[in-house]
């Protein structure tokens, strides 16, 4: 049954389709501060969770990565650098664009990300694609086209934040085996790592508001953990191109919540842009359905 794995996704990208009411109320802070304080309060919660109560799976997790050949261990260890190398860029740059460009930004760049994660998936992965697939993709990019014109910077702003995920969702198939829990804490400990320098450096001065730590907190567990496990448990059932054409579910979100409760303006492009998006939600799936009775 590959409903969980589907119903996982879902829920995934909901939740981060609703990442505006937790991140705009912060929008007086530092972009860096923000995901220096995100990142931080990610380790500290996840390491003794691991420490404390999946002994077994860290234990587990490490015999299988010691039982590896040599190259095979190279390989998961520049995999796992490259996927935390991802996750600080995609974080930091989608904060700066929600909170200092738009929010129609921002969900512009998740709704290039299926496009990218499903060519990226063909190339990388060789994740075959059906006829009606791959219109779905072309009726999509149909979309994102018609929204891009006249802001060029936006779409600037968003293929950064795009392309980062989109690598890292498709670099996630590569690991077969582990523990998924482990992994994600493993690449969040590693992105905190590569970040501390940069805190001592570029960190404001040291917010003092009760509301700036429950928000972060609420990132942290409810917008940040529980989404990316969510994510990494469905690409145990489901491919990388269909978790991606799922993930315009985000931006869908972002934008009925741009136009209904942000009150941001909304062109005639842009509702034929979003309608475009979910017709090609609604092909690729039927492709997807059609390919596996075949």
């Amino acid at each position: 049954m590959r409903s969980k794995y589907y119903a996982a996704a879902i829920t995934a990208f909901a939740i981060w389709g609703m990442f505006s009411f937790v991140l705009r109320p912060l929008h007086d802070y530092p972009s860096q501060d923000i995901l220096f304080y995100r990142i931080f309060t990610c380790v500290a919660l996840m390491l003794p969770l691991n420490l404390l109560f999946r002994r077994r799976q860290l234990k587990d997790t490490l015999q299988y990565f010691k039982a590896m050949e040599k190259a095979e261990q190279k390989n998961i260890l520049w995999l796992t650098l490259i996927s935390s190398l991802m996750l600080v860029a995609n974080w930091f740059t989608f904060i700066f664009v929600m909170n200092h460009i738009s929010v129609k930004a921002a969900s512009l760049a998740y709704m290039l990300c299926p496009i990218l994660t499903t060519v990226l998936a063909f190339f990388i992965l060789r994740e075959k694609l059906v006829k009606m697939q791959w219109g779905a993709v072309l009726i999509s990019v149909a979309g994102c086209a018609l929204l891009s014109i006249g802001s060029y910077s936006d779409l600037f702003y968003s293929l950064l934040v795009a392309g980062s995920y989109a690598l890292y969702l498709v670099l996630q198939k590569k690991f077969t085996g582990f523990d998924r829990f482990v992994l994600l804490s493993t690449q969040i400990t590693l992105t905190g790592i590569m970040l501390l320098p940069f805190y001592f450096v570029y960190s404001g001065t040291v917010p003092q508001e009760p509301k700036f730590y429950g928000y972060i907190s609420l990132i942290a567990v409810g917008f940040t953990i529980f989404p990316m496990f969510l994510n990494l448990f469905a690409l145990k059932g489901i491919k990388s191109s269909t978790l991606g054409i799922l993930m315009y579910l985000n931006p869908l979100i972002g934008f009925g919540l741009s136009a209904f409760y942000y009150n941001e303006a909304i062109t005639p492009i842009q509702l034929v842009s979003y309608a475009l998006i979910v017709v090609s939600i609604i092909v690729f799936n039927v492709g997807n359905y059609s390919g596996n009775k075949n």
